[in-house]
């Protein structure tokens, strides 16, 4: 049986999926951009900014879901441009301590022209 995850306390999906599913004891996250929930607007700031951002809407859907950053299994992260690597990690970091797997690769654009995405799956 799958479970859809909603939660207004992470931006809405701009397109047609969910925030999450939940299926055979895993949270399936789709991939949160740095969209301030309550305003709907883009975090205004540098990699730093927008990645803190990001995670706090991972964690939203975490919450909502039951689980928290420690049972992340894997992530993976999108970034706008490879040279915020550092600066993306040291944000990245705070939150996933548990050092889950992880894939991080530099692509073309973002949606909305973000300048990063992580999307997770966890153990709930």
């Amino acid at each position: 049986m799958l479970k859809k995850i909603e939660t207004t306390k992470a931006p809405a999906a701009i397109g047609p999926y969910s925030q999450g599913i939940i299926a055979n004891g895993f949270l399936f996250a789709s991939g949160q951009i740095p969209i301030v929930p309550e305003t709907g607007e883009i975090a205004k700031g540098d990699i730093c900014v927008q990645a803190k951002q990001a995670m706090e809407n991972v964690g939203e859907i975490l919450k909502e879901a039951g689980t928290d950053f420690g049972h992340v299994v894997k992530t993976t992260c999108f970034l706008a441009d490879m040279s915020d690597f550092a600066a993306f990690n040291s944000v990245y970091e705070k939150y996933f301590t548990g050092k889950p797997a992880r894939s991080c690769v530099a692509v073309k654009e973002l949606p909305k022209s973000v300048l990063c995405e992580v999307e997770i799956i966890a153990a709930v």
